[in-house]
């Protein structure tokens, strides 16, 4: 019976693609020295493929028999589904400037709208002119008078403490007052005088509001100085400066003065028990 014997040996087979001196195999077809390209964005960003370019598959160098091949290219198509981007929406229109339909939101009553609207328009009428008033009202209420100067605005005097046939004099608004209790021969000599025919014809119920009570500011209508009292040639008063001379209703009868004492607004109290001035 032949046997057979299996013998193992060690075989050095000779490369299949030949070598350079440096080591590197020689490919003729191949150029080691060209660069990666840019990835598809050409950015230089990144290395991602783009889903919405179609990439490239390259095969590598292969052997075919006893040859190398150089590389093959293809293209396939992208894996993923992309569409393109619209403005506003995400999909196409007919007609991008098309204005949207409201008629679902409007009311059928319109009527009741209307009404709504004139309430709301008049509210806000009626709102505002309340608040114009307001800011107004407080605006002038800053330009009145102040506490103290209305103080001085009025002043009270107590007829009582005057005796008859006697003047008074008071300050009032920084002038002096001449308050007279005239007599009733006082009252007869006034009245009975030709008043027509006076400087400044003037009667003496038109001066005063009471017959016994004479009001008159003191102050001479020549240059302002003040009169004296009891004195002059018509009983009255008489001012020494310029020699102006006022009988007992305070009308000018003699001298360089223009006008009769000005009689400033005054009035009686209820009881006629004061003299209220201002």
């Amino acid at each position: 019976m032949a046997s057979f014997q299996v013998l193992k040996k060690a075989v050095s087979l000779a490369p299949t693609t030949r070598t350079l001196s440096s080591g590197v195999p020689y490919a003729p077809l191949l150029n080691l020295a060209v660069r990666a390209p840019h990835d598809a964005h050409g950015h230089g960003h990144g290395v991602e493929a783009r889903s919405d370019v179609a990439p490239q598959w390259a095969g590598g160098p292969s052997k075919v028999g006893s040859s190398l091949v150089s590389k093959s290219f293809t293209t396939i198509p992208p894996t993923l589904n992309y569409q393109q981007r619209l403005m506003h929406t995400s999909r196409a229109l007919k007609n991008a400037n098309e204005t949207p339909d409201f008629s679902a939101y409007r009311s059928s009553n319109t009527d009741g709208n209307r009404a709504l609207s004139y309430f709301m328009v008049g509210s806000m009428g009626v709102i505002s002119a309340s608040a114009a008033k307001s800011s107004i009202s407080e605006f002038l209420q800053t330009m009145a008078a102040s506490a103290d100067v209305l103080a001085l605005a009025k002043v009270e005097v107590e007829l009582a403490a005057i005796p008859e046939g006697k003047n008074v004099i008071i300050k009032w608004r920084g002038k002096p007052v001449f308050i007279r209790h005239r007599t009733s021969s006082e009252i007869q000599e006034a009245r009975s005088t030709d008043w027509k025919g006076l400087r400044d014809p003037e009667s003496d119920d038109a001066r005063v509001k009471k017959p016994e009570w004479l009001v008159m500011l003191g102050v001479c209508t020549h240059l302002g100085c003040v009169p004296i009292g009891e004195a002059g040639d018509f009983g009255g008063w008489f001012c020494p400066c310029h020699g102006s001379h006022y009988d007992i209703s305070g009308r000018i009868r003699k001298g360089p003065a223009p006008l009769n004492l000005e009689v400033p607004a005054y009035e009686f109290s209820e009881a006629d028990e004061k003299l209220i001035i201002g």
